[in-house]
């Protein structure tokens, strides 16, 4: 899709004036899918986490001991003797901490690569108190939980609404959505304006939380202390392969002089290689249903 064709796509009419966004947030989030689909289609081809689940655990045991602050939150916040339903558990990241704090947890998840070390990881820790549940939110059927958690597993749902409700009415007490907050000044953000006419490169913090607030929910907001990274290329061209990768340009050169350009200018020189600045943080949005 052309960057003019996917900026009539996103925001038909919108020109320079952002406000005029906030009547289809629903409908950004969704283009905003349904593009990074386009540029990844092997992700919603089979289970994209065949042979990939094992290196995705080894990434998440490395950042198990670091702080914190959503983690500490969310573990906090649950109350002993509780139920919790970890939506997209991966491989247990979450839902084996869950298992210490409340009484039963439900582990969700569509990918059987992904539930094959989960069942692992929960022997391993001999939790008990887990139980696994293979399906898609939110076509899956669950019983209700007091507590309901989805890290960084809703950019491949189109529908968020659908997504966001079906949390709401399975949880008796509260609901947890936690999603990259990129800064609208990173260097992808002043990419995806260039390209599409909007600094928003992927769904994320800014287009969710709006969607929550049209569904009238009231939803309370907490930033990881520290943004994610840094991520270091080697080289600037490294850095450019990076970026047209993430922006499905990868055999195009339309582009180049301008992401070249922006690379340069914004990448910090550090010991013969680039730093880019920070790009993201996670965000928790949580809300009470109580």
């Amino acid at each position: 899709m052309s960057s003019d064709g996917y900026r009539h796509l996103m925001a038909p009419d919108v020109g320079d004036n952002r406000a005029q966004l906030n009547v289809g947030w629903a409908a950004l989030w969704r283009d905003l899918v349904e593009h990074a689909a386009q540029i990844a289609p092997e992700r919603s081809a089979g289970d994209y986490w065949e042979g990939r689940a094992e290196s995705f655990h080894d990434r998440v045991q490395a950042r198990d001991g670091q702080p914190d602050s959503i983690r500490d939150f969310v573990l906090e916040a649950v109350r002993p003797g509780s139920t919790v339903l970890d939506i997209g558990a991966g491989t247990g990241a979450w839902a084996i901490p869950l298992a210490d704090r409340a009484e039963w947890v439900t582990a969700v998840d569509s990918s059987a690569s992904m539930i094959s070390v989960l069942r692992r990881n929960i022997a391993a820790q001999d939790a008990s108190n887990i139980d696994i549940v293979a399906g898609s939110w939110p076509e899956v059927s669950v019983a209700a939980h007091d507590y309901c958690l989805a890290a960084h597993s809703v950019y491949g749902s189109p529908d968020l609404v659908a997504f966001v409700e079906k949390m709401t009415e399975v949880a008796r007490r509260t609901c947890f959505l936690i999603v990259r907050a990129p800064p609208t000044t990173s260097v992808l953000a002043e990419a995806a304006e260039y390209l599409w006419g909007l600094p928003l490169d992927r769904p994320g913090f800014l287009v969710a939380y709006n969607v929550l607030l049209q569904l009238g929910l009231t939803p309370n907001v907490l930033f990881a202390a520290k943004a994610s990274g840094p991520v270091i290329s080697a080289t600037t061209d490294d850095a450019l392969v990076r970026l047209k990768q993430h922006f499905g340009l990868a055999h195009s050169a339309e582009h180049d002089d301008y992401l070249r350009g922006l690379l340069q200018r914004r990448l910090e020189p550090l010991d013969g290689s680039c730093r880019w600045p920070p790009e993201a943080r996670s965000a928790l949005i949580y809300w009470s249903v109580e």
